[in-house]
């Protein structure tokens, strides 16, 4: 298999088990089957596989350029990124009714506070503008398909948690839904949400 349909391969598999297995009605049948511990250990051995399997087919796939771009994208990108990483600090360190492992029942009842006041998924969102910096910044089809596919990833799977966290929590996670946006600020800016930069 040539480099580049390597990269294509392991980001599709990549990104197809992650959605696959996040999807409610699937997610639901493992744990029923292989319990909650069992489900969580499966699929982080299969990311790992899958994500190393990504690194190595991108180190190693040929560079084919598809755009150059100038030195102001790449300015912008790089000055972009360090909200992506607050994003994604933020995000682990903040309770979150949609992080794994949290108690997801008692966190969606206390209500957002801190980065999830601007979005319900700051990992996520981090993760997306992450990715879409690094697209913007290199322009060839390598990582396009790198980048690309932790993007594609990423924005459906906030999708999926918000179905699997609606099915899980119910009203718990409508209440909390209905002060939270998931695309940043829009909670705030509509009203819904205030926010003070002590949090």
């Amino acid at each position: 298999m040539s480099g580049m349909a390597s990269l294509m391969a392991a980001v599709a598999l990549f990104a197809a088990s992650h959605l696959l297995l996040a999807a409610p009605t699937v997610r639901q049948r493992l744990v029923r089957w292989i319990g909650e511990a069992g489900f969580r250990i499966t699929f982080a051995g299969l990311a790992i596989i899958l994500l190393g399997w990504v690194m190595v087919a991108y180190g190693s796939a040929p560079v084919v350029d598809l755009w150059y771009p100038p030195t102001a994208v790449r300015h912008l990108s790089l000055s972009l990124m360090p909200f992506a990483f607050i994003l994604l600090v933020g995000g682990l360190t903040t309770a979150n009714p949609s992080l794994v492992g949290s108690d997801s029942g008692r966190v969606a009842a206390a209500g957002p506070r801190g980065i999830t006041k601007i979005t319900r998924h700051p990992v996520m969102w981090g993760m997306m503008l992450w990715s879409a910096v690094h697209i913007l910044a290199n322009g060839d089809l390598a990582s396009l398909l790198f980048f690309g596919g932790f993007l594609l990833t990423a924005g459906l799977g906030s999708l999926h948690l918000d179905q699997r966290m609606a099915l899980i929590q119910g009203e718990r996670w409508q209440r909390f839904a209905a002060v939270t946006s998931h695309i940043p600020f829009a909670a705030i800016i509509s009203g819904r949400q205030s926010w003070s930069w002590s949090e």
